[in-house]
């Protein structure tokens, strides 16, 4: 994975995940962010809504991110990861779909389990 603005983002965010600190967590979205995740069939808006789904989906279930990979395509970066935690699978692929701004903030996530 190369070293880029971008891909130092995506690093320190998950490591931020890891923490579960949701400040430091949210300190990653702008303010008007939007987290879609079809696997918890919902889509959460803003620091509010998305710090509520950190904190039941990953504070929640203990949930440890792992990164795998980092690729930019067309106006977005497609991430995978691995997650392990106390939810019933205990460990499972996921992917986030994420646009930035231009000061590097997440403003657009399509979160997904890979099964």
């Amino acid at each position: 994975m190369q070293s880029s603005p971008e891909n130092t983002t995506i690093t320190d965010w998950i490591a931020a995940t890891n923490a579960h600190d949701p400040t430091g967590y949210l300190a990653f979205f702008a303010a008007d962010a939007v987290l879609d995740d079809p696997s918890v069939g919902d889509v959460f808006e803003g620091h509010a809504g998305i710090g509520e789904y950190f904190r039941s989906y990953f504070i929640g279930y203990n949930t440890q991110t792992r990164l795998i990979s980092t690729e930019p395509r067309d106006g977005y970066l497609h991430v995978e990861v691995e997650f392990t935690g106390t939810f019933p699978e205990r460990r499972i692929g996921g992917i986030f779909d994420i646009t930035l701004t231009a000061d590097h903030l997440i403003q657009h996530v399509r979160a997904d389990l890979r099964r």
